[in-house]
């Protein structure tokens, strides 16, 4: 028996499975970016519970009004004092490609440029960090924002 197949037909057949390929890494890709994107969100809502709430530091008093507010002691996160650094964070998808495919990479930065001192500390100051405990504390949502089937 002899199957004849002309090459019209094997070049269509080629395009069609190509096509269901690139369809079908397309979706993947757009699947992939969309936890990256809900990723980034977990952190971010990590990040609001980590810097709220009381802390167990000194009490000062609030220039101009005769207000106070207690600050952060050594190790603990900052504490929340005119709210900036709680709500100024920008979280971003970046992507690249590879060999075979691209990488992922969830980024949520501070846009406050104090952040770095608190987190690390000065000569006059101990730090007060909070970036590892944003990671902890949303590393199971992210791990189950990855896990899900595709």
């Amino acid at each position: 028996m002899r199957l004849w197949v002309d090459a019209e037909s094997a070049r269509s057949a080629g395009a069609q499975i190509r096509y269901k390929i690139e369809s079908a890494v397309d979706g993947l890709n757009r699947k992939a970016l969309s936890r990256a994107t809900r990723a980034v969100n977990a952190l971010r809502n990590a990040e609001l519970e980590v810097l709220r709430g009381q802390r167990s530091g000194r009490v000062y008093r609030k220039y101009p009004f005769k207000t106070t507010y207690r600050a952060s002691a050594p190790g603990e996160p900052p504490a929340s004092r005119t709210g900036n650094l709680r709500m100024h964070w920008n979280g971003t998808v970046e992507t690249s490609k590879t060999g075979s495919g691209f990488e992922i990479n969830h980024v949520l930065e501070s846009q406050e440029h104090y952040a770095g001192y608190l987190e690390n500390g000065t000569s006059r100051m101990a730090p007060r960090p909070f970036v590892d405990r944003i990671s902890e504390k949303a590393a199971d949502e992210i791990k189950k924002i990855y896990s899900e089937p595709y």
